[in-house]
């Protein structure tokens, strides 16, 4: 089964549509409600929706989701009914399995009640296929058409003095790469406020669309990243920082007690994140999708050769 803990939560759609094929007399029945096992388009639906609500049961990688809306309607034809499902969820992962097995769970009762009164040759089921898929990646993408510059700043004595590898940092580069992000900066420095201011005026002054900082955002004596970066924020971002705790608590407990900030420092976004991996990658998870949103409509229409110089006017 795959993973999903890192996907974040969204409104997701489906719709699915299967039809069929009978005598007309068959739909007239389906029309009347008439057949010995009682209304056919009433019990379909039903078996549908319990059919949405079971699916994992039924398919076996699939994940069991919370149901939040599921329907289905008839639409009666000369020689034919085409069933339509329509399903939703928040949830991390989509609703289409969930739509295709409501509407093929649905035919299959229809064909059932059906069968007594036809010869089996008569009764075809066609056409099973998604109408419709909305949100997560194919709604939210979380990945730039247009590349953005980024530097990534790890914040760690422990790290820069090579007592210990850095992974976090490592993990917030390679997603951001993935994500489209291009040129992308990586560098380690200890836990000195100097030292962090220098780098971050730097690559504001140089334009840099997206500084990440990873590390310094707890409670401990040497954690300076939010008290150093904080006064330079010229617009906060509060929701990308709430968003991130509690996508991070769902998870662990001790989410509440990051500290981190987020906005723009002139035209260059700033993101501070945990420096555990988890952490670090638990906080960025849940902005992504906020994030390439925001450089693909918060800009000048042509981006300058180093990036997209953001329009926060």
């Amino acid at each position: 089964m795959k993973d999903v803990s890192l996907k974040p939560d969204s409104l997701r759609t489906a719709s699915a549509t299967a039809t069929l094929r009978a005598p007309q007399h068959c739909i007239e029945r389906l029309r009347s409600g008439d057949t010995e096992k009682g209304d056919p388009v009433k019990t379909a639906r039903i078996a549908g929706i319990l059919a949405a609500k079971r699916t994992d049961e039924l398919i076996p990688l699939c994940h069991p989701l919370p149901i939040y809306r599921a329907d289905l309607r008839f639409e009666l034809g000369e020689g034919q009914v085409e069933v339509i499902s329509e399903v939703e969820t928040i949830a991390p992962t989509g609703v289409e399995m969930e739509a295709l097995t409501a509407t093929s769970i649905a035919v299959l009762t229809l064909y059932d009640m059906l069968k007594p009164y036809c010869e089996p040759e008569e009764l075809e089921m066609t056409s099973c296929r998604l109408l419709l898929k909305k949100g997560g990646k194919s709604q939210f993408r979380r990945k730039l058409r247009v590349p953005a510059t980024a530097a990534v700043i790890v914040l760690s004595d422990t790290v820069s003095a090579r007592k210990k590898p850095d992974t976090a940092g490592a993990g917030v580069r390679d997603d951001l790469a993935a994500a489209g992000f291009d040129p992308l900066s990586y560098e380690i420095l200890p836990d000195e406020a100097e030292q962090l201011l220098a780098s971050v005026k730097a690559k504001v002054n140089r334009g840099v669309d997206l500084i990440v900082t990873v590390g310094g955002t707890g409670m401990g004596s040497r954690d300076i990243t939010v008290d150093t970066l904080k006064p330079l924020i010229t617009r906060e971002l509060p929701g990308m920082m709430e968003a991130a705790r509690a996508f991070g608590q769902r998870r662990t407990p001790f989410a509440l007690m990051s500290r981190g900030v987020a906005g723009f420092i002139g035209n260059s976004l700033l993101i501070t994140c945990p420096g555990s991996r988890r952490g670090a990658l638990e906080t960025l998870a849940p902005l992504l999708p906020g994030l390439i949103h925001i450089f693909e409509v918060c800009r000048h229409d042509k981006p300058h050769p180093g990036g997209y110089t953001m329009d926060i006017r």
